[in-house]
């Protein structure tokens, strides 16, 4: 399985082929050498130059889901049979995932079939979280309390 910077360096990569006019290869055609200057580039903007990220578990993430709030120091996930349970038929049992990058928190839809929304737009990649961001997933609304 792949790390989350290469995932991450992957998830760059698409975007900046997406924004260009001309065609450019797949990530799966680029050498190695130019992955991993994707991943090196991916590092220092997460704060790393010249390595790849640290996998630490800094700043805890709070969620607010209706009245109740949970904390979280480490990467989990959430659905109808996550680490953070939902009761949500619209819910996949692995829904999404959360992951901390030098001590910033991200998420990921695991492929649901409902998808999963920041702030009402659908997240397609690793989205950065932030406070008072909204996500949902199926229809219960969850909110960054702090990241």
């Amino acid at each position: 399985m792949a790390s989350l910077i290469e995932r991450l360096a992957q998830a760059a990569y698409d975007a900046h082929r997406a924004a260009l006019p001309s065609s450019l290869p797949e990530w799966e055609e680029l050498s190695k050498q130019e992955q991993k200057a994707w991943q090196a580039a991916v590092s220092a903007v997460a704060g790393q130059a010249g390595s790849t990220i640290a996998e630490s578990h800094g700043k805890p993430l709070v969620l607010q889901i209706g009245d109740q709030r949970h904390t979280f120091g480490t990467d989990f996930t959430v659905g109808r049979e996550g680490s953070l349970a939902i009761d949500d038929d619209f819910a996949s049992g692995q829904h999404a995932r959360f992951q901390t990058v030098r001590g910033l928190w991200y998420i990921e839809d695991l492929g649901s079939r409902n998808g999963t929304s920041l702030n009402g737009r659908r997240v397609l990649s690793y989205q950065l979280l932030k406070k008072r961001d909204k996500i949902t997933i199926g229809h219960t609304v969850m909110t960054v309390v702090s990241a």
